[in-house]
């Protein structure tokens, strides 16, 4: 089996890998701190059996890394490993596809155990949020929005990431290695396809999905991991 590691913290990868290791302890273990550095690896590497995925990495923010991700290689299961809690963001995670959603606060023989479950075909969510997220999967703005979001194209999707970052059409172009017309073109799609009239109001729509406090959540998480450490 192929697995691979999406997550820039290396005490977190550490503790994925050895859950990875309880489950298939001969498998490949194949690791990327950056969403554009999974897709090179992913590209690269042939019949990966999973990918694990934290929501927060660098060139990312919220649920656009799972976009990403899913439209580059939607044969591919994904389970997102994360610190953020909130019901509404293990939905929109789950209305994306992906194959589970597990705490970041859960021990190493509890990630195993999810990890498992969605090998053998399972959709794994904690205990705790079952209740509540299933009934949201399928409505709010939010829900409408990340629809939309799934109309752009992978590139799209990076030229709306540097958008947010407040990046002009000359610097977007320098960074993909692409020509300002290029970078033009998608940012009219972009608009079109969000069915906003200003790359001002992209950005705004972005936020309502781009969820402020994953970072507060990731820092807390990593002293509860930290603990489970032997």
């Amino acid at each position: 089996m192929r697995f691979l590691i999406v997550e820039d913290h290396p005490l977190f990868r550490e503790a994925l890998e050895g859950a990875l290791q309880m489950v298939a302890p001969t498998a490949e273990i194949l690791q990327a701190i950056s969403i554009d550095g999974a897709i090179e690896q992913a590209g690269a590497t042939s019949e990966l059996d999973l990918i694990l995925l934290d929501l927060s990495m660098p060139g990312t923010t919220g649920l656009s890394g799972i976009i990403r991700i899913r439209k580059s290689f939607p044969r591919i299961p994904v389970v997102i490993v994360s610190g953020h809690q909130d019901p509404q963001i293990i939905a929109g995670a789950l209305s994306l596809g992906v194959a589970g959603y597990i705490l970041k606060s859960a021990s190493k023989q509890d990630l195993a155990q999810s990890i498992g479950e969605v090998l053998r075909g399972s959709i794994c969510v904690p205990a705790a949020y079952r209740a509540p997220v299933r009934p949201q999967r399928s409505s709010g703005p939010a829900q409408d929005l990340i629809k939309r979001l799934h109309e752009l194209t992978p590139q799209q999707l990076r030229v709306l990431e540097m958008l947010k970052r407040g990046l002009q059409n000359k610097q977007i172009a320098f960074e993909l290695k692409i020509s300002e017309t290029t970078v033009k073109v998608h940012v009219s799609d972009i608009l079109r396809k969000l069915n906003v009239v200003s790359r001002t109001k992209a950005i705004v729509e972005m936020a309502r999905i781009d969820f402020a406090t994953l970072a507060a959540e990731a820092s807390t998480t990593r002293e509860r991991v930290r603990s489970d450490q032997p």
